[in-house]
């Protein structure tokens, strides 16, 4: 980490994004704190995200695996990065489809429809080749991310979300299950309805020219970082379109050709309350 960020910057910005999560109330940019635009400012970003990561884990919450983001080409321009991000993904995120997310869990939710992959063995090699990952992967899924940003407003550069874990809130996946050698995921149509209106629709081709490569991409990456892909774990390879906004009493059903459909919903106060 260059001289100008030392340690308790990363730790000042790791509080802060922390307290945002914590109370629900949206924080001014961390890129204040981590000048941006330069490689070495990413790094710093990525060790403000490893410090939460860790103390989540110290709390007692289970990694089950990672998130891409940033596959778009056109997002990529706007942030001014040539490459994806990712963050982490905990058990405690998941969200089993018909289970209504709750008012207050998110602060500024939006929804997007991925491919995610859930391997079946390890994944070690810095250099994965596409042959590595179809061996390794046990079998593909329809997904939903709820992405989330605790800098208030999405006011966010590369280095605002890859601190505050690639912009990660929830996740819901599809419940059955299929092997690669069934679908090609480059070629998979994707179509996201809100309240059965269309709202995104994509491609696999539209994320980084295939979900494979957005997986090969985070496999090496891990690797080269020592703490590679492992079996049993999820990968959210990224949108197959683009994301929309959720708002109370919203229901999302995404179609992925050749993988099946998804949903979720967000429940509203007033039925909350009802049930309560």
């Amino acid at each position: 980490m260059s001289p100008h960020k030392p340690a308790d910057a990363v730790t000042g910005a790791a509080a802060v994004l922390a307290e945002a999560a914590r109370t629900g109330v949206p924080c001014a940019p961390v890129r204040s704190l981590l000048p941006e635009d330069t490689a070495a400012d990413i790094e710093a970003a990525y060790a403000v995200q490893r410090l939460n990561v860790e103390r989540g884990i110290t709390a007692g919450r289970r990694l089950v695996g990672r998130k891409i983001g940033l596959t778009s080409p056109a997002v990529q321009r706007q942030l001014g990065v040539d490459q994806p991000d990712f963050g982490a993904l905990f058990a405690d995120m998941a969200v089993p489809e018909g289970q209504p997310i709750a008012p207050g869990r998110l602060l500024q939710p939006k929804v997007e429809a991925e491919v995610a992959l859930v391997l079946g063995t390890d994944l070690p090699h810095r250099d994965p080749t596409v042959a590595d990952l179809l061996r390794a992967t046990a079998f593909a899924l329809p997904a939903l991310e709820i992405v989330d940003s605790r800098i208030a407003d999405w006011d966010i550069t590369i280095v605002d979300t890859v601190a505050d874990n690639a912009s990660c809130g929830l996740y819901v996946l599809g419940g059955t299950p299929v092997p690669l050698d069934r679908v090609d995921l480059r070629a998979v149509t994707m179509t996201l309805t809100r309240n059965g209106e269309t709202v995104s629709e994509g491609t696999g081709a539209d994320c980084l020219g295939s979900p494979l490569t957005a997986a090969l991409w985070l496999a090496s990456t891990l690797a080269g970082l020592g703490d590679p892909l492992r079996a049993g774990d999820i990968v959210l390879t990224g949108a197959l379109g683009p994301m929309t906004v959720a708002a109370e009493g919203d229901e999302f059903t995404a179609y992925i050709e050749g993988l099946g459909t998804v949903g979720t919903s967000f429940a509203s106060a007033a039925t909350e309350g009802a049930t309560a």
